[in-house]
């Protein structure tokens, strides 16, 4: 067996933030590190510079947009599978899947690339997301979206799907990370409310089904019982949630909780914000499928409280069972809090499952079985 260097594109509709992306990003460096090339889709945004300085190409391509112009990528993709002749292509979400899919499908069966999915998360069910499982292999980042799937589309060959955890990079997400002393005094001068008090931390998208109601009735209760704590709601509102974020603002508010809660608006330094937390809060009253927050967390062994359901759950269960809460039972988290607030949290299980490298790794492995046998990708 001889070792081969392959091209890989993922496409996605934008690189502004959120999981995804960030997993995105963290394949394309793994690749470029390996020695291969990287090649990413989209229609841009803030994380393009990180992408670019790690080593992948982007293609700018407004590829995700939901009108009938973005047809026009069909072909423009089928030249592009043409030229650059890729080993594989990689999507990540429906329209984007869509465009590549259609333009894959009208290539000869023998100048196709190897054609991977990655389900993120729990779309409506219908023709529409289907386009999801029509990927030679399919990777899936939770037991329950395995599930959800194989019950959704029972006509997908249960052999195809791969489950593969989000990871973290362990050498930066370890329980002796600290923020240096400049951002420190930087944090401190513009949030001078959050340096003598312990620090609960709900961080993800301003949205309705965060369950960000739940987080400002746990710190209401908490008010209530006199313990100190001053809490955080970081995450960036979208285009079509400012009058959200206006709803959350009046109930802090209604709750008297103006001078102990902050909204900070979307944060690049979450990291940091994470590592001087108390505990860090997932609420999400649907399941979701995995939770990067979480693992981010738990590596940095600050204690997580979260709704016991969906990829959440399977992170609990094998690195800390304790920060499972029932769904909906803001006593249940209330209780907690206080106890840990008082008495300090129990251990948290080092992180050995969720890595970045596993991740990695793993995706290298699914591209390795898809494409012949006969080589061996270099890793």
């Amino acid at each position: 067996m001889s070792n081969k260097k392959i091209t890989v594109i993922q496409v996605l509709p934008a690189l502004n933030s959120g999981g995804v992306e960030k997993g995105t990003l963290e394949i394309g460096h793994y690749l470029v590190k390996q020695g291969h090339e990287s090649i990413v889709v989209s229609a841009g945004g803030r994380m393009v510079p990180q992408l670019i300085d790690e080593g992948s190409r982007h293609i700018e391509a407004d590829i995700g947009a939901k009108r009938l112009l973005t047809l026009k990528y069909i072909p423009w993709l089928k030249k592009l599978m043409r030229e650059i002749r890729p080993d594989i292509v990689h999507v990540r979400s429906r329209l984007p899947a869509w465009v590549v899919y259609l333009a894959w499908k009208s290539l000869p069966a023998h100048e196709r690339p190897k054609l991977v999915s990655t389900f993120h998360g729990q779309h409506s069910v219908n023709r529409y997301s289907a386009i999801m499982t029509k990927s030679e292999r399919i990777i899936t980042v939770s037991n329950m979206m395995r599930d959800y799937i194989l019950h959704s589309y029972p006509d997908v060959d249960p052999g195809k799907i791969t489950v593969i955890y989000r990871g973290v990079d362990t050498s930066l997400y370890n329980p002796d990370y600290r923020p240096n002393e400049s951002w420190l005094k930087e944090w401190f001068s513009a949030y001078p409310q959050t340096e003598v008090k312990p620090l609960l931390t709900f961080a993800g998208r301003l949205s309705s089904r965060k369950g960000i109601e739940d987080f400002i009735a746990i710190l209401s209760e908490l008010k209530q019982m006199n313990l100190r704590f001053h809490g955080l709601i970081v995450g960036e509102t979208g285009p079509k949630k400012t009058e959200y974020r206006q709803t959350l603002e009046q109930l802090i508010h209604e709750e008297q909780l103006g001078d102990d809660i902050t909204l900070t608006g979307h944060r690049s330094d979450l990291q940091n914000i994470i590592a001087i937390s108390k505990a860090v809060f997932s609420l999400s009253k649907e399941a979701e499928s995995f939770g990067r927050t979480v693992t981010e967390a738990l590596s940095l062994g600050v204690p997580v409280i979260a709704y016991s359901h969906g990829g959440v759950k399977e992170q609990l269960d094998l690195l800390f069972p304790q920060g499972n809460i029932e769904v909906g039972n803001i006593q249940q988290a209330t209780d907690t809090t206080k106890k840990w607030l008082h008495d300090g949290p129990p251990t948290i299980q080092p992180n050995s499952l969720f890595t970045l490298d596993k991740m990695c790794s793993e995706t290298l492995k699914v591209y390795q079985e898809l494409l012949d046998p006969g080589f061996v990708i270099s890793q």
